[in-house]
């Protein structure tokens, strides 16, 4: 039996962020709605929270529950985790109509996939009522609105989310559609697992993370307290306030927009080259000069000044000294040019607050300084984008993983499958996806076992995407470094090195891989941009590969990789310089597509499925890791578990997608008393 089901729960605000799970003490189920997916009958509405509830909607709805073979829901992960928690125990299979949505997007933003945006897409009858949305504006929960108002609602979703099934069917009963198949089959049944990991949460030492929170505040502070010196050395006297992109500009570039009405996109829209760039550049900006402070003469450095009457007696409030400004002292500019004195490339640079301070940007600067020896300037770039990294690891992480730890102690971390334009997972509440890449991030320390003596592993695979580009391309030479083991990264450490800049293995890391993302050596040292055109020379067969997804983008205005995943390129032409637009993500899509959308999913449905009945559990996914929770007891299990699925990796892609895929790969376990302190296996 196919039915359709929805939830209504209670959604509290804590700390400022709206929480809808039920770890939350104070929320609760309120109602669950079902109906046949064909359409027949009137949809039930069962009440759990409520003051009209029935003592024995719960017996009911578990009956009916227990006898179903397919259960429709628009985003399935939150109904899944609300029925799941409170006891509603069902092994069928689901189809989540947001997801199938998504997966026929194929990578373009088309308005969202909620149920009201859908609806509108399908021209399906269906809007939010009115009613309800004055009760939530008034702050009324589920559990206050009217009985029969929010069954009626909660009849609404059930039908249009039915409707909504069916045209999809439809849909994906197309013949373009058919490759899209595998893909929905494999997102579907990834949600259940997503949904039990959310469900296991992570154990989280409180204590632990307010010693990184002040690890954290420390160097901010001795960062802070560097770069105040820098600055006055570079500007002198002038204040600035870093934190502004505007200041920040300023400071980097060495110039001041002189009318910011005027300056933007409409300024350099018919900039065609370099020069005429400069020139826009030189008559819409000034020099910034360095600054000596002389106090006011006007209201001597006191900022304000007494109006004096025409008897000679003095006004009881003072007004601001128009002199300074109410500064208290003038800034007196010298002969000699402030900042950095970095010149903007292109007007790609152009941003509203002057020219661009993006973290991307400010990695092509310090490439600069370091190419031409410039440490003073190297270093400014380097505490500026350290000092931003802090900002958001205090903000993201350390006060993130406070807000969403539920007072059971865990963080119940989300992931969710219809964000992303590649597949892979986003990370929400918050986004453990943006963790940096490798194993030193200190954050990792505070996640501990729930088992007393447990210890947390990290299955990592190696050189993933590089290992899916060399499948995808079969270019020759990269198959065969994977097949013998070929330790790239010191390979791309010794290009570098040999080509006059002495370069480690662990920095060598961030370039072996960039130009399979479309990275180039624009902006490098000369002895990186060597590497860059290197590897282009090495891996021809990725090159290659390349061009063709190009050429297919521009005839097809689409690419489809080997598991039937697509993506839409509706915009990519060829320009008159021969180049493609659109080209990076064109390179981009299908390797991070294939890698952590399409593989790390099926390992993660393998992987719980040999965790069985095991105490041990799934907690966490990160770029292409994965995380276990493993009880004392059963380490040689999952040890065991890690084995099975190296020695079968290619079994299980076969079995999903029908490919063979011919290059190895390999996961590499870490075991340790917490996510940081980990040792490999």
């Amino acid at each position: 039996m196919k039915i359709v089901v929805d939830v209504e729960n209670t959604v509290i605000t804590r700390d400022g962020k709206l929480h809808l799970d039920p770890y939350e003490p104070t929320n609760t189920l309120t109602m669950v709605g079902i109906g046949d997916a064909n359409g027949n009958g009137e949809p039930q509405v069962f009440t759990f929270d409520h003051a009209e509830k029935e003592a024995d909607d719960v017996s009911k709805l578990k009956a009916i529950l227990k006898d179903a073979t397919l259960l429709i829901m628009h985003n399935a992960q939150h109904d899944l985790q609300w029925l799941w928690n409170c006891g509603f125990e069902f092994d069928c299979d689901i189809y989540d109509t947001m997801l199938a949505e998504y997966v026929l997007c194929r990578g373009v933003k088309k308005g969202g996939v909620s149920l009201d945006k859908c609806a509108e897409r399908y021209e399906l009858p269906y809007g939010k009522s009115d009613t309800l949305k004055e009760y939530f504006k008034k702050g009324y929960t589920t559990r206050d609105i009217p009985h029969a108002e929010l069954s009626n609602y909660l009849k609404d979703d059930i039908r249009v989310t039915r409707c909504l099934y069916w045209a999809l069917f439809k849909r994906y009963q197309d013949q373009e559609n058919k490759t899209l198949h595998k893909v929905l089959d494999v997102t579907n049944k990834v949600c259940k697992t997503l949904t039990r990991m959310y469900m296991n949460g992570m154990k989280v030492d409180e204590m632990e993370l307010e010693r990184v929170r002040q690890e954290f505040e420390k160097e901010k502070t001795d960062i802070t307290l560097d770069l105040s010196d820098q600055v006055r050395i570079l500007m002198g006297d002038t204040p600035i306030n870093l934190n502004s992109p505007e200041q920040l500009s300023q400071v980097i570039y060495s110039r001041k927009v002189i009318d910011k009405k005027i300056w933007g996109e409409e300024l350099f829209q018919q900039v065609k080259d370099k020069k005429s760039f400069n020139d826009c550049v030189e008559q819409n900006t000034t020099p910034m000069y360095k600054t000596k402070a002389i106090q006011c003469s006007e209201c001597k450095g006191n900022k304000k000044v007494y109006k004096i009457r025409k008897d000679g007696t003095q006004f009881k409030k003072p007004n601001i000294c128009k002199k300074c400004l109410g500064e208290g002292y003038l800034l007196i500019p010298s002969q000699n040019i402030a900042g950095l004195r970095f010149k903007p490339t292109s007007k790609s640079w152009v941003s509203a607050n002057g020219f661009s301070t993006a973290k991307g940007d400010l990695d092509v600067l310090q490439n600069q300084a370091l190419a031409h020896n410039l440490i003073p300037q190297s270093k400014f770039i380097s505490n500026v984008k350290r000092l931003s990294a802090l900002d958001s690891y205090l903000s993201s992480f350390v006060q993130g993983i406070k807000t969403f730890t539920k007072q059971d102690g865990f963080l119940h971390v989300g992931l969710t499958q219809h964000i992303t334009s590649t597949g892979r997972f986003s990370g929400r509440n918050p986004n453990m996806q943006n963790m940096p890449r490798g194993g030193t991030f200190p954050v990792k320390k505070v996640f501990v076992s729930r088992f007393d003596n447990g210890q947390i592993l990290e299955a990592d695979f190696a050189q993933l995407e590089f290992r899916v580009a060399a499948f995808l391309s079969q270019d020759k030479v990269a198959m065969e470094e994977v097949r013998t083991g070929f330790d790239v990264h010191s390979y791309t450490a010794k290009v570098i090195s040999d080509a006059g800049q002495p370069t480690s293995r662990q920095v060598a890391k961030m370039h072996t891989f960039a130009p399979l993302y479309g990275a180039s050596g624009y902006g490098r040292t000369k002895a990186e941009a060597e590497y860059y055109r290197h590897f282009n020379e090495k891996y021809k067969g990725i090159a290659s590969w390349h061009q063709k997804l190009a050429d297919e983008v521009v005839a097809t205005k689409r690419v489809t990789i080997p598991s039937g995943r697509q993506y839409e390129f509706p915009k990519a032409e060829r320009r008159m310089n021969g180049s493609v637009s659109f080209f990076t993500m064109i390179k981009n899509y299908p390797v991070q597509g294939f890698a952590t959308g399409c593989i790390v999913p099926i390992v993660l449905l393998e992987f719980e499925k040999l965790l069985g009945n095991l105490q041990s559990c799934l907690v966490n996914t990160v770029h292409d890791s994965i995380v276990v929770d493993v009880h004392p007891n059963e380490v040689d299990e999952v040890i065991a578990a890690v084995a099975h699925l190296n020695q079968n990796l290619h079994d299980i892609i076969h079995h999903y997608y029908n490919i063979d895929f011919n290059v190895p790969l390999l996961l590499e376990a870490k075991i340790g008393k917490n996510w940081l302190d980990t040792k490999e296996i």
